[in-house]
């Protein structure tokens, strides 16, 4: 605890995670799973990445915005998963103020640009499948870069207000967080002033910044679905259903827990119910993205066969 100058109050300098459970033989068992999950995330993004930048055949739009999201999944995973970790084996389960800081304005800057990044890859099927001998005219290279730093911009403008509103409030009391990183809700329930009105701004933001993405994807595979039953070919209609299967799982596991997440007031649902859900957009979207992604893609495969050593491997 800290002074505020000039005020007979202290301000918290420090916050307590208090993570999933306090029996250390559970935390011990926990500590595994998410260390498995944790380093098959990272080496699965890291594998794509890596195959996307060697292979010259794979240097196309939908690769280049597939590895940008590979980039930005293990980003995302490692704002949270590596000091949740450390909490489940230490003793200590605090976070600095300004780590607490830090951490929120990054795992929310990364979880937005994610949301706006989907319609970029949205986008990118409804150009390959509705214009695709215009395809490489229509995204060019300079397109996709401002296409994929837009949706930084866009993630990590908008994650500098939702943080500011959030720790600019003051936090003179508990310090307890009943959540495994400093996710904005759980910690502005800590603050000793009313925080309905910062409640109700941050809802109409979460709610713009989810309900917008959703409406532009399903805007565009509306149109990919109506181009799509005009082909005359069932093995041509297959091929095109089966490039936009795999970004429709990895958006449906990302966007349904979100929404359920931001989309409703804070006091409607438990703080274990809150934790439970935030692993599936934070932690297991990162680990399918990958898992989904190479096991449906040809060209992922291809790639992966010919570094390895497989130099016949044909295109």
């Amino acid at each position: 605890m800290w002074m505020i100058p000039g005020q007979n109050q202290t301000r918290v300098s420090e916050f307590i995670l208090l993570g999933f459970s306090s029996d250390p033989t559970t935390n011990s068992i926990l500590f595994s799973v998410f260390l498995l999950i944790y380093l098959s995330s990272v080496l699965g993004n890291g594998l794509i990445i890596l195959l996307i930048c060697l292979d010259s055949h794979l240097h196309t739009p939908m690769y280049f915005f597939l590895c940008i999201l590979a980039m930005v999944d293990m980003g995302y995973v490692t704002t949270t998963m590596p000091q949740m970790l450390v909490h489940l084996l230490a003793h200590s389960h605090t976070i600095s103020f300004a780590g607490c800081w830090m951490q929120m304005y990054v795992f929310s800057a990364l979880g937005i640009t994610e949301c706006t990044f989907f319609v970029v890859m949205a986008y990118d099927r409804y150009v390959a499948i509705c214009y695709p001998l215009r395809y490489t005219v229509i995204l060019n290279w300079g397109l996709c870069i401002r296409l994929a730093s837009g949706s930084l911009v866009c993630g990590f403008l908008s994650a500098l207000l939702h943080t500011f509103f959030t720790m600019s409030l003051p936090y003179c009391g508990p310090n307890k967080v009943n959540h495994y990183f400093c996710q904005g809700p759980s910690v502005r329930s800590l603050a000793c002033m009313d925080t309905h009105l910062i409640e109700m701004v941050d809802l109409i933001l979460s709610v713009l910044l989810v309900v917008t993405p959703i409406s532009l994807i399903v805007a565009s595979y509306i149109h990919i679905a109506l181009a799509i039953l005009k082909i005359k070919s069932t093995q041509a209609r297959c091929k095109a259903f089966s490039t936009c299967a795999s970004h429709l799982t990895v958006v449906t596991f990302f966007y349904v827990p979100a929404s359920y997440i931001y989309m409703r007031p804070h006091s409607s649902y438990s703080p274990e119910q809150i934790k439970q859900i935030s692993l599936f957009y934070n932690v297991f979207t990162a680990l399918l993205n990958p898992v989904v992604y190479s096991l449906r893609n040809k060209d992922i495969k291809r790639a992966f066969l010919k570094v390895i050593g497989h130099s016949s491997v044909d295109y």
